[in-house]
């Protein structure tokens, strides 16, 4: 690279082509223009036989100062000048040592990911221009390795595409894994002299953490160290996890560092994208942390599918929701209201109470609540003890609980008392168990820790938890497996069974202080919010440990999509301490209704900015924000005035001669020719000139212009022609199957065949193709004189014509509208006699070997011109038959075939489409395979 100040050239080997600019100057002034051609009449050799004006010994001194600009312009733009370029590697290191580049790919990274390849790209391009080695180094864990990625030292392209591969991870970043990969490099790096000079570029996320420092200082050995983070405006943001049982949802965003204030939207989303909600969170300058509060009813609520940030794009600034966090319905079995009075010391009232929260509680009589319930899946009916079931209730509620639900019933004076129905799920003794009091020498019994086989398990028991009263159950076999919950005398608190398709559960004490103070504490809150949990199936007494598959990952930029082959299951139980990496990447795992939604945002339990309080960035290392480089590249404009500069030339060039102003006028004086007139014409189509005739010659001239295109048309390529019947249907299937056939032509044979064309036998010129496919339809006419004169010198010069009824029925005698429209239109054609194609005809293997011509239809003749009448090398001059044979090679824009046929489907498309291959070879090369076929009596001959 030439550097002149701020000025460089990337290609200065091109400056020396200047050095020619004195000789093109010379070789201008010598060549003198074209003359201009004028038409005049023969009198005007009367006036003046010497002319004042004098033809130019040279070039306009202008016209060869703009092409010489012209020629300066496009060396100049091929050095590829450059301003303030390499601003990432300036000043750094060692002219042959390689660029150190290391990328945080992390969750952090992918807010800003634009801005980060745009700096990775511009190094490796200036790393090109030095031509120096890149060396890249993420940090993130890669999901099929599990470590981070180190390259060795990549030409510039190759790591150019390594840059565009790489996409942010969704989970953090190991910079303690690339500190490791870095140190082991360097130990066996040669040679060892360069080592301290490499220039190193570390795209940051912009986050501190307890690896930073170590990662300077390493980066340090290498040499010295350019850091790259986010500004202040465009750190990453995090979604922290919300509350599950808060009656509200409130979505904190947090922020790496305080400094500015700031505001970002917080929206909530349905499963199929609908924006449900959006809340603004509001930073204040010197808060780190924000929230948006959403209050939504049930139905919406339930709805929810993710939180995310509106404006971040990462896997921490979105939390997926699952059954945790939906509102269920509960129906609480209550006929007394909770506002005054004793109602506040009632079993409904504690109950109402602890379920708000996190339930739509409804309230009522066991007929309503069930009526209500019915169709609703796994709904929650809870049964305090001082209410009495009459028969009618119990039968409702036994049929509710078998197609599903789930009944929850708590014990107390009355259900010890009376003798205990068929909705429990063990058998009771009568009469309560009194544990504690101040006439008994028991003490209140407390809660034994929850098994990991129960619901339960996992909550935090309160010390001040006690049970004074329970209901006793009665031994038996299957006791043990029915308990969820013991005293820790081994009683048994709550037990449950199935009961068909659902579940009762019946906790043995009351749901009020009367004899326990369990209502008081919060674990009632959460015991109750299990059981509610299993009645949705998110959890099941069994279950804890069954491990749920990835089902529908994130990934880094937050985005829905399909599991990674290295991702694998988690155990249900095991969420919690599930760590997220590329085994565990943030999603959904499960199936159904059992989904689990691991996110990202638990795990991370604070951010700090680099360069903030506490996370120092080193006095030697250079740091800058990620934004627009200052480099500026004239290459491309300097090539577009090398462009327009030749366009002036060219303009005044015809200017010059004469040409400009009579072709804008259509004179033809100054044109000479007919080719003159078809490039004129080509040149100002191109030039969007739009030609409107205005009198009879110029409408002649546009129609010998149309015909002048057509020929030109025609005779670019090697064509196939059908003729235009003026059926639309017809002749849209004949060009698509022209175009199917010109297809396997290319693909198969060494014809190479341009776009099949469409011909008016009236208006255009035959001569230009040797095979023209002729569908008939009913409604077509007989021939004018002229026309039958210009087939029959087609024909007779070598033609052939391909006539198809596309009835199935070629006989010219047959008598359907095709074959009586096929008779009306070749009267007054020099016909020769026809024949079925005997087994031995060229036809039969032209290229492919076979006996059938099958098309769309198969199964009738196909007529050739009778072997003694044949002439011009052997081709028939006259091939017919029905097969309807454009109709099997049709193909549509994405290349599939059109229409079926019949009745031999796909193998018979096979043989028409090597009928057509045939069909176009025996008109192209004549009867040289029917001369092969002699070979072997010549060779005989010959040895004789």
């Amino acid at each position: 690279m030439l550097e002149v100040g701020s000025l460089a050239f990337a290609t200065p080997w091109m400056l020396s082509a200047l050095l020619l600019l004195p000789l093109l100057w010379w070789l201008l002034r010598v060549t003198p223009p074209a003359p201009r051609h004028i038409r005049f009449p023969a009198i005007r050799l009367l006036f003046g036989l010497e002319s004042p004006e004098k033809t130019p010994a040279s070039s306009p001194w202008w016209l060869i100062v703009l092409r010489l600009l012209a020629v300066t312009s496009l060396i100049l733009g091929l050095a590829h000048p450059l301003i303030n370029p390499g601003a990432l590697l300036t000043g750094h290191g060692h002219r042959g040592g390689p660029v150190l580049m290391v990328v945080d790919d992390g969750w952090a990274s992918a807010s800003r990911w634009a801005q980060r390849r745009s700096a990775m790209r511009q190094i490796a391009t200036q790393a090109e221009r030095e031509s120096r080695g890149v060396i890249l180094v993420t940090t993130a864990p890669a999901p099929d390795t599990g470590k981070p990625l180190m390259t060795g030292a990549l030409k510039p392209n190759d790591a150019r595409g390594r840059i565009d591969a790489l996409r942010p991870k969704p989970w953090a970043s190991d910079r303690g894994a690339a500190i490791s990969a870095l140190e082991a490099m360097s130990e066996t790096w040669e040679p060892r002299a360069m080592m301290g000079s490499f220039p190193v570029v570390w795209l940051s996320d912009g986050l501190f953490d307890d690896a930073a420092s170590s990662m300077f200082r390493t980066l340090n050995r290498y040499g010295p160290v350019r850091l790259l983070r986010d500004a202040e405006a465009d750190r990453p943001l995090l979604l922290a996890p919300l509350s599950e049982g808060d009656a509200r949802l409130a979505a904190k965003v947090r922020r790496p560092a305080a400094g500015i204030e700031d505001r970002v939207t917080v929206r909530a989303l349905a499963e199929d994208g609908r924006i449900l909600g959006a809340e603004t969170a509001a930073f204040s300058a010197d808060a780190t942390e924000a929230e948006a509060s959403f209050d939504f009813p049930a139905e919406v609520r339930n709805e929810i599918f993710r939180f995310d940030i509106e404006s971040e794009a990462s896997a921490a600034a979105v939390v997926l929701l699952d059954e945790r966090w939906r509102r269920r319905p509960v129906g609480l079995v209550s006929e007394k209201p909770l506002d005054s009075g004793p109602a506040l010391l009632t079993e409904a009232y504690y109950l109402d109470r602890a379920l708000r929260p996190f339930s739509d509680v409804r309230r009522g009589a066991v007929s309503d609540l069930v009526k209500a319930a019915t169709g609703a899946r796994r709904a929650v009916i809870i049964l305090p003890d001082d209410h009495a079931l009459n028969p009618g209730e119990i039968g409702a509620l036994r049929q509710w609980v078998e197609n599903g639900g789930l009944l929850l019933r708590f014990a107390g004076p009355r259900l010890a008392r009376d003798r205990a129905d068929e909705l429990t799920p063990v058998r009771l003794r009568r009469g309560g168990r009194a544990l504690g009091g101040a006439l008994l020498w028991s003490k209140p019994a407390r809660l034994a820790p929850f098994s990991s086989e129960s619901p339960f398990a996992g909550l935090e028991i309160p010390k001040d938890v006690t049970v004074s009263r329970q209901v006793l159950a009665e031994p038996s076999l299957d006791l043990a497996e029915k308990t969820w919950v013991r005293l820790t005398d081994g009683t048994p608190l709550v037990t449950a069974e199935r009961r068909g398709k659902g579940r009762i559960v019946l906790v043995h004490t009351t749901a009020n202080t009367t004899w326990t103070s369990l209502p008081l504490s919060g674990l009632f809150v959460d015991m109750l919010r299990r059981i509610i949990a299993v009645s949705r199936g998110v959890a099941s007494g069994s279950a804890g440990e069954r491990p749920l598959p990835p089902l529908e990952l994130l990934d880094g930029f937050g985005r829905s999509t399909k599991p990674t082959a290295a991702a694998t299951a988690i155990a249900a139980g095991g969420f919690s301490t599930a760590e997220i990496g590329p085994l565990h990447p943030p999603g959904y795992y499960g199936a159904g209704d059992t989904r689990q939604a691991l996110n990202l945002g638990p795990q991370i339990e604070g951010i700090t900015a680099l360069g903030a309080a506490g996370a120092d960035i080193p006095p030697t290392v250079r740091s800058d924000f990620y934004a627009q480089s200052d480099e500026f590249n004239i290459k491309p404009w300097l090539l577009l005035v090398c462009l327009v500069l030749l366009s002036i030339d060219i303009i005044a060039t015809l200017a010059l001669r004469g040409l400009l102003v009579d072709a804008l006028l259509l004179r033809r004086g100054p044109i000479s020719g007919a080719r003159d007139t078809a490039a004129l014409f080509a040149a100002l189509l191109a030039a969007g000139v739009v030609l409107h005739p205005a009198n009879g010659a110029a409408q002649r001239t546009s129609a010998t212009a149309s015909q002048d295109r057509f020929a030109l048309e025609a005779s670019s390529a090697t064509r196939l022609a059908y003729v235009v019947t003026g059926s639309n249907e017809v002749d849209a299937i004949s060009q698509a199957g022209l175009v199917g056939l010109s297809n396997v032509l290319n693909q198969r044979t060494a014809v190479e065949t341009g776009q099949p064309i469409g011909i008016d036998l009236a208006q255009d010129e035959l001569a230009f193709f040797s095979l023209i496919y002729w569908p008939v339809t009913a409604r077509q006419s007989a021939l004018n004189a002229e026309t039958v004169a210009k087939l029959n010198r087609f024909l007779e010069n070598g033609g052939t014509v391909l006539f198809d009824t596309r009835d199935g029925n070629a006989s010219p005698g047959g008598g359907s509208p095709q074959a009586t429209a096929l008779r009306r239109i070749t009267r007054g054609l020099n016909l020769p006699p026809v024949e079925p194609a005997p087994p031995d005809h060229v036809l039969t293997k032209a290229f492919y070997l076979m006996q059938e011509f099958p098309g769309r239809w198969s199964g009738g003749r196909v007529w050739v011109e009778r072997g003694d009448a044949r002439t011009n090398d052997g081709v028939s001059r006259i091939i017919a038959g029905g097969h309807d044979w454009a109709a099997a090679w049709a193909i549509d824009d994405a290349g599939r075939p059109m229409f079926p046929v019949v009745p031999g489907g796909e193998r018979q498309r096979e043989m028409a489409y090597r009928f057509g291959v045939n069909l176009v070879m025996y008109t192209l090369t004549g009867n040289y395979k029917s001369d092969q076929v002699h070979v072997p009596a010549i060779l005989e001959r010959l040895g004789q």
